[in-house]
Parts: C-alpha cells; sequence; structure tokens
C-alpha cells in the first residue's frame, strides 16, 4: 500500500501495526512448539471452548472421582506447560527486531521521506579523493544516492547511518535557490554554477558526473515537492530565507504592473564591451529566466538593453536583478525626440543641408530620425532618452509670468536703453511652433527644449530689442509701438528659421519708461483728454441746439409749408408779372412805332409847326386845363392888390361849396375851331406818349398838372424850337 499521500503521523500508526502483526505471529509460534499431550476425554466431556486450562483440569479430575465417565471416546489435548509464554515472546522479539537489524540492515522510508545514507567504513579502503564530499564509488562519506520511500536491506547500522528527512517543497508561487556542495570548482570568469542535467537536484550522482559545479547555482527550483539529497545541495526556500541573509520576497515569483517595465540587470556572463553600457539583446532564453543558454549564447553581464514586459516571471535573485519604471508616455501634443546611447553607430540620415547634428535610423546609436507619437512606450530608460517636444504653439513670456511648461522660468523683463538715455523694461512675448518631423532635429542641434530656449531665443529676442530700442527715444517707442513689434516679428521669425523653429508672432507687453518721462506724458494726455471732453461737450450742446432747432421747426412745419407755398405763389405771381410786363412793353413798343410812323405823317402832311400846334390844342382839350386863372389879382396902383387877391380866394372858396358844380366856377370851354384849309387834319392820328422823365415839384393844382403834362408833350414832339419861327 502507498502511504506517500498520507500524514507523517498515520504512516508512523502503520508502521507501528505492522511491528504489532509481527510480534503475534511470533508469539503463536512459540506457544505451538511449547505444547504437550493430555489425558483422553469422553467426547460428552470436552470443555467448551471458552474454558481455560485451568478450569478443564479441575473438572476432569472431578469427574474421574465421581465415576461419571459416560463415554469412553478417545480425545487428546495439548496441554501448555506452566511459566513457557514469557521465554516464547522475548525470544520471538529477537527473532523480529534485533536479527534483521543487525543481520539484515533493514532501513524503512516513509512515503514524504528521503533517506541520506552516510558510509562509516568501507572494506575496501577506498576513501574520498581530496576536496570531494559526496562518494560515487562506495568510499567512506556521504553517499550520492538517496533511498527513496520502502524497505531497504543492507544498511547495518555498524557500517551506514542513514538520515530521514522530509522531501523539499516549494510552494507554488516561489522559487528555490540551490547551492551545491561538491563539484568542479566555477570558472574565475563567473560567479554562479552552470546548469546541468540532474533532474531538478535530484540526482546526485548525474549532477557530480554531468561537471556540476559547487557553489550558487544558475538553476532554480519552481514549485513543487522534491527528494533533493541535502547532504550536496543547500535548497533555499521562501520559508528559511531570513537564515541564508534573504528576503522572502526574493524567492517569490517576480511580478511586473500592467504599466511598468522591468529594467534588467544580470550578475554573470561576460563583460561588456569597452565603449558600451548595456549588453545586446540575446534570443531565446525566455526572457532571463532560462539562464544558462543566455551565458551560452555570449550574454553579458551588466545592464541589458532587453526589458521585461508586464507578467510573472521565474527569475533567479542571483542572476537577474530588476527595476520596474513606468513606461514612457508621450502626451497629445507633444512627440519624443529619442536619444540612444547604444546601438550600432551608422551613417547620418539628416542630408547634406543639416550640418549642425547626426540623425541615425532606429535602433542605432544617436537621434533617431523618427520620433516617438502620442501613447505609452516600454522603452528602456538607461539606454534610451526622451525629450519631449511640445507640438502645439509654446508662449514664452519676457517677464513675471511663467506658463505651465516651465521653459520661461528664468525669462525676465528686457531693460534696454534709449536713444535719448533713458532706461526702461520692456515685456515680450514670443510664439514659436516645432513641427513633429522637425523635432529630431531641433534636439540634434541644441540637445532639448530648455536649452532651446536659453541659448537660442533669449539671446536673439534680448539684444534684437537692446539695438533697436536704441533708434528710438521713449516717446517715439511708446508711440510707434505697432511698428516695433512688427519689425521684430520679421527678424526674429528669419533667425529662428535656420534653427527649424517657426516663430508665429512676437507680442510687444507693457513698456515701462522712467517715472518722471511718465509723468509728464501722462499730465499732457489728461489736457488732452479734457480739451476731448470739452469737445464733446461742445459737440453734445451742439446737437442739442440742433435738437431745439429741429423741434421747433417740427412745430411750425405747418406754418412753413404754407409761407414755402406762398412763396411759390409770389415767384408764380412775378413771373406773370414779369410776362405781363414784356407783353406791356412789347405793345408799348409796338404802339410808340405806331405813333412814330404817325408823327412823321402829320408832320409830313402839316408841317411841323402846324402838327406841334394842333397836337397842344387837342391835348390841352383832353385834359380839361384851364387857360384862364380862377382868380386874377392884378396891381393897379392902389395897394390893395393882395388883399383883393385874398378876398377873391375867400368868395371863390363859397361859391365853390355853394355851387351847383360841386364848387368849381364856370370855366369857359373853348370850341375847336374847324380846320378850314385842311379838311382832314381831324383824321390824322395823334401821338400820345408818356414821358419817362418824372415831374418836378410842383403845386398839386390843376394848372400845374396841365403845364407838366404840356411841357412833357412838347419834350416827346419830334421837332426843335426852330420850327415855331
Amino acid at each position: 500500500m502507498l502511504y506517500s499521500l498520507l500524514p507523517k503521523s498515520q504512516v508512523k500508526v502503520h508502521v507501528l501495526k505492522q511491528f504489532a502483526a509481527a510480534v503475534s505471529a511470533s508469539l503463536a509460534l512459540s506457544a505451538i512448539t511449547s505444547l504437550k499431550p493430555s489425558p483422553v476425554l469422553a467426547a460428552s466431556n470436552i470443555p467448551p471452548a471458552n474454558q481455560t486450562s485451568t478450569q478443564l483440569a479441575t473438572k476432569l479430575d472431578s469427574s474421574l472421582q465421581l465415576g461419571q465417565l459416560r463415554s469412553t471416546v478417545p480425545v487428546q489435548t495439548m496441554q501448555l506447560a506452566p511459566g513457557g509464554f514469557i521465554p516464547i515472546a522475548i525470544g520471538g522479539m529477537i527473532i523480529i527486531l534485533v536479527l534483521p537489524l543487525f543481520f539484515g540492515g533493514l532501513v524503512v522510508i516513509g512515503d514524504r521521506e528521503v533517506g541520506i545514507v552516510s558510509k562509516k567504513f568501507s572494506f575496501g579502503g577506498n576513501s574520498l579523493p581530496p576536496g570531494d564530499l559526496i562518494a560515487l564509488n562506495g568510499e567512506a562519506g556521504y553517499q550520492a544516492d538517496t533511498l527513496p520511500p520502502g524497505w531497504h536491506w543492507g544498511y547495518w547500522p555498524l557500517q551506514y547511518n542513514v538520515r530521514k528527512e522530509s522531501l523539499t517543497v516549494v510552494p507554488q508561487g516561489e522559487i528555490a535557490l540551490i547551492i551545491a556542495a561538491g563539484g568542479q570548482s566555477i570558472p574565475p570568469q563567473r560567479i554562479l554554477g552552470q546548469i546541468t542535467e540532474c533532474d531538478n537536484f535530484q540526482d546526485a550522482r548525474k549532477f557530480l558526473k554531468g561537471g556540476g559545479e559547487k557553489g550558487r547555482q544558475l538553476g532554480i527550483v519552481t514549485g513543487g515537492s522534491y527528494r533533493i539529497n541535502t547532504a550536496l545541495f543547500t535548497v533555499i526556500t521562501a520559508a528559511n530565507a531570513a537564515k541564508h541573509g534573504m528576503t522572502a520576497e526574493l524567492l517569490k515569483l517576480y511580478k511586473i504592473a500592467p504599466d511598468k517595465v522591468g529594467i534588467v540587470t544580470t550578475f554573470d556572463g561576460v563583460p561588456i564591451q569597452d565603449g558600451e553600457i548595456a549588453g545586446p539583446i540575446i534570443p531565446n532564453h525566455d526572457n532571463f529566466q532560462n539562464a544558462q543558454k543566455f551565458i551560452a549564447a555570449g550574454g553579458r553581464r551588466g545592464l541589458q538593453e532587453q526589458v521585461l514586459l508586464s507578467g510573472s516571471w521565474n527569475l533567479n535573485p542571483w542572476f537577474v536583478g530588476v527595476d520596474q519604471v513606468a513606461m514612457t508616455e508621450i502626451p497629445i501634443g507633444y512627440v519624443g525626440a529619442v536619444i540612444s546611447y547604444v546601438g550600432k553607430t551608422s551613417e547620418d540620415v539628416s542630408g547634406a543641408a543639416f550640418t549642425h547634428g547626426n540623425l541615425v535610423n532606429v535602433g542605432n546609436k544617436g537621434v533617431w530620425v523618427t520620433p516617438l507619437y502620442p501613447g505609452k512606450h516600454p522603452l528602456n530608460t538607461r539606454i534610451l532618452k526622451v525629450e519631449l517636444v511640445p507640438t502645439t504653439n509654446i508662449v514664452l513670456n519676457w517677464s513675471g509670468k511663467t506658463e505651465r511648461h516651465s521653459y520661461d522660468s528664468k525669462l525676465s523683463s528686457l531693460t534696454v536703453r534709449s536713444q535719448d538715455g533713458f532706461a526702461f523694461d520692456l515685456e515680450v512675448a514670443q510664439i514659436i511652433h516645432v513641427g513633429a518631423l522637425d523635432a529630431p532635429k531641433v534636439i540634434s542641434r541644441v540637445g532639448s527644449m530648455q536649452n532651446l530656449v536659453d541659448h537660442v531665443l533669449q539671446p536673439t529676442i534680448g539684444n534684437y530689442f537692446r539695438n533697436s530700442a536704441q533708434a528710438y527715444s521713449v516717446l517715439d517707442f511708446l508711440s510707434a509701438r505697432s511698428g516695433r513689434q512688427a519689425e521684430a516679428a520679421e527678424y526674429i521669425k528669419a533667425a529662428l528659421r535656420t534653427y527649424d523653429v517657426q516663430a508665429i508672432d512676437t507680442l510687444i507687453g507693457d513698456i515701462l519708461p522712467p517715472a518722471e518721462l511718465m509723468q509728464t506724458q501722462t499730465d499732457r494726455k489728461i489736457a488732452e483728454e479734457q480739451c476731448k471732453t470739452y469737445e464733446v461737450q461742445q459737440v453734445a450742446q451742439t446737437q442739442r441746439q440742433q435738437l431745439v432747432r429741429e423741434t421747433a421747426l417740427a412745430e411750425i412745419q405747418q406754418e412753413m409749408v404754407k409761407s414755402e407755398q406762398g412763396v411759390k405763389i409770389s415767384e408764380l405771381k412775378a413771373n406773370s408779372q414779369v410776362k405781363q410786363a414784356q407783353g406791356e412793353a412789347e405793345s408799348i413798343r409796338v404802339k410808340g412805332n405806331a405813333q412814330a410812323e404817325a408823327y412823321r405823317a402829320g408832320v409830313v402832311a402839316l408841317g411841323g409847326s402846324g402838327y406841334t400846334a394842333l397836337q397842344l390844342m387837342q391835348i390841352i382839350g383832353d385834359r380839361h386845363v384851364r387857360v384862364v386863372p380862377d382868380v386874377a389879382v392884378t396891381g393897379n396902383g392902389s395897394g390893395g392888390g393882395l388883399v383883393d387877391g385874398l378876398l377873391g380866394m375867400m368868395m371863390w372858396n363859397q361859391t365853390s361849396k355853394n355851387g351847383e358844380n360841386g364848387g368849381e366856377l364856370p370855366l369857359l370851354n373853348l370850341q375847336k375851331s374847324e380846320p378850314t384849309v385842311l379838311e382832314s387834319a381831324t383824321k390824322l392820328p395823334v401821338a400820345k406818349v408818356h414821358s419817362a422823365k418824372p415831374p418836378e415839384s410842383r403845386a398839386n393844382s390843376p394848372v400845374a398838372n396841365s403845364e407838366s403834362d404840356i411841357d412833357s408833350r412838347f419834350d416827346e414832339l419830334p421837332f426843335d424850337d426852330r420850327s415855331f419861327s
């Protein structure tokens, strides 16, 4: 029966049961040999099986005495002699226990045990070679072979010492390290013993014959139960790690978090070549879990280019050390320019135009021509350096303000000096942009974005504004700020283009001139603003007046409409009168021409004097001109002429009031004499022309009016005074 799956206490119980069975068998054998014959008994007197021998003897004696034998059937019994049990038991125990031990060499190994054999002496006189601890050919000392579970004969106590030890159990999720006490010496160039095929250190003979090396081993033991010869191998587990100066964590599966990367350092192998800082990538060693393959393939000790990704790994802490670091993250809006310190040295692929650095292909030593784009990358940060380059617009402030990227943390406002000798502070903001494909060129040229700001932008922009400020006075610089800003933008854009950097814009911020100069400007500005205020107020008053005027006009709009219509009517009337006057003038002109023709005809017919006299008489008759005065005052020498005249006037006035003819005295009506010579004289036309000259100042009497009319008529006649002579 297999007891390998039973606990150790149950195994001991089964061994004790086997021992008890052996003892019972020995006692039974001894009892049979010590029995002797007893008297013949009748069948009816055969005692029951449950009676003892003493009771049987007593009953037999009583039956014989009473003569109660009822049958003559012969029955023979065996009787145990008194005192024969103890010697038999002692003898059986000696046969079973002592004889196999001393003469058979029996060793019993439990199912969960392993027997470590130590030989005390050898009959052949063989002894171990110097330096060996484990015997392979029967020499005295610890034997390479162990005893598996079961009964083993021939291991006499006088010659052998068998030590029973429990199986070596490595829990799941843990590893065990091995230290070999025997074997060949480790070469000086290595620090760990090579891996030898020995069934996970369970076959010490194979280990020693296969070239196993003493000391710490490259090989490890993973989770499980093992029968290991502890005389040759020391097994270090998490349970006893503290006894060997180690921590239990080192003997557990090494786990790398999902967002981490393991940077590996090996402690055994060929030294790294000169000029290199890390060992090259070695294939087919199962991520450093097979240390022997790594060393056999030429793996080098020290920092490794290869990294471990997330997962659990069976790693020998004597062979490899792992440092977990976060994955390299490239944020959105950035690219990563990779600087590699390992790899093959290859030719520059940047082109002939780029003369300020070298760019290499991915995997070679130098600045990689291809940048890393946003995301997480499992990079070995011990051999690769990633410079983050923003691909969005970067604002740099030469002032007290600092952006989140902190590239401008060391920048401050510029102190410049003007043409007129004033020193003043100038705040500037510069916006730049670096393209994704230009990022490796920028890093190859200046090394980092901070170097770009400190070694390129700061001196370029600072010197430009210091030089440009000296060409202007402070006030000119203030007044022409936009012009200075445009000039600066053009200059800086051209300067940064040579560094593969795009200058988006240059902005001039606050300008801080001297306080005393600024005070004069402030006063002047206040005065100008006051003037503007007054002008605005004046405009407001003008507008208010205009509003009042418009309001009044709106109120008299009806009257204005009437007046405008009246003006138009007057204009129309004036135009009508002009037209009428023009018509009358034309009529007068026509009449005048006709009268002139009539005068000419009259003169021709009557002669100048006759025609003139005719015209005079006709005028006197048409106008009722008085030829005789109303009151005639004559001087007769008596001196009363004036009084007579006044009396005559008074009488005339009285008469004119009471006269039948309206107060007028009867006038002498002169009758026109008919012409006797020229009968056709009355038929001649008479021209009546009004004089354009104004009459002289005379009394408004009828005689004066008649005289003026007569004079005007004489002036209008077409002949001179010579015609009357």
